[in-house]
């Protein structure tokens, strides 16, 4: 089965005039790459994608300091792709743009968005203007969410700081501010106080697989919460394989995330089509059985976006082996957790 692409961007022109205005000619540290429906559609074609989820990179809106502004910018946005989806409904589907930080914009465009233009789910940049997911004030744009079972794409942004001369943000800077995201909404219970939301996470969730036991101890040595439940939090969330499917990354992805919790994705256009070959080609090569793999390519998208095909059977559960690992590394939490408790 063709792959379900759920990291594809689009930037229409009126969208790339509108950061050239405001002198913005690049993202992560890369040029603004040229983009065209046509350009997806051939790029899909190379990639063996059949259908791309598209939706907006940073900066977002997040140039635009007036709610109005930013708000317009992300009608015009959705508008354009929800028309590009309702042309080709098979071969495109879209993440609304969000117009954050402003939250009663951002609440009143999630619901036009959800509701009206049946968009796929939204995406949400990781820090916008500074302020991430998670911190606090943001609850009623997750009720809203949560209220229509929504899928999120969790995009990274520049970090809300200097950049270090000679480190392009896209290849590390992206991966911290993912991370920092995931963490605070762990950190301060987004992920069960809003269960019905479904995160995807950019780039197989930046550190999160990596580090997501060295975080799960920081957060019981800060709120008290269990460091098991705060490992299940972390393993809630979906993560995607853009620029991410390389052999040193891929067992760590593999080794985390919950069944069923693995997308495709390509990057493009942000990702130059033989970057996005390469990583396409290493999830081609590395050794999985057949249904992992089509979960990966497909199955789970289809879960997520039911539209798009009769979604598939539950996940199977951990192998043997798998559970005998799962069930060791809660109890190593478990002691550490006690450890912590008793100094």
């Amino acid at each position: 089965m063709a792959r379900i692409d759920t990291h594809h961007h689009a930037i229409p022109d009126f969208y790339r005039a509108a950061l050239e205005k405001a002198g913005i000619d690049e993202a992560g540290g890369r040029a603004l790459p040229q983009w065209s429906p046509q350009a997806s559609l051939k790029t899909m074609d190379a990639l063996d994608v059949s259908t791309a989820i598209l939706s907006v990179s940073t900066p977002g809106t997040t140039f635009l300091p007036q709610a109005a502004d930013a708000s317009a910018l992300a009608r015009d946005l959705n508008d354009y792709t929800a028309a590009l989806v309702a042309e080709n409904p098979q071969r495109f589907g879209f993440f609304a743009t969000i117009p954050l930080p402003h939250i009663d914009a951002a609440v009143s465009e999630t619901v036009r968005a959800l509701d009206t233009l049946n968009a796929d789910g939204v995406v949400l940049l990781a820090n916008n203007a500074g302020i991430y997911l998670g911190q606090t004030g943001q609850d009623e744009l997750f009720a809203a969410l949560d209220a229509r079972s929504a899928v999120v794409f969790i995009h990274p942004a520049d970090l809300p700081g200097p950049t270090v001369p000679d480190v392009a943000p896209f290849a590390a800077d992206f991966l911290l501010d993912t991370t920092r995201a995931a963490y605070l909404l762990v950190r301060n219970g987004i992920r069960r106080t809003y269960p019905n939301i479904k995160f995807i996470l950019s780039h197989a969730g930046g550190f999160v697989p990596y580090a997501s036991h060295r975080m799960a101890v920081a957060i019981t040595g800060d709120t008290g919460a269990s460091p098991t439940d705060t490992l299940d939090d972390f393993r809630s969330f979906y993560f995607d394989t853009a620029l991410s499917s390389s052999p040193a990354a891929l067992p760590t992805l593999l080794a985390f995330a919950a069944p069923g919790h693995i997308t495709f994705g390509s990057d493009w256009p942000f990702a130059p089509l033989p970057a996005s070959q390469l990583f396409a080609a290493d999830l081609d090569n590395y050794p999985l059985d057949t249904a992992t793999r089509a979960e990966i390519e497909s199955a789970n998208a289809l879960a997520l976006f039911p539209r798009l095909g009769a979604a598939p059977p539950t996940p199977p559960a951990r192998s043997p082996i798998g559970n005998i690992k799962h069930q060791a590394t809660r109890t190593v939490m478990r002691q550490i957790a006690r450890l912590m408790a008793s100094q």
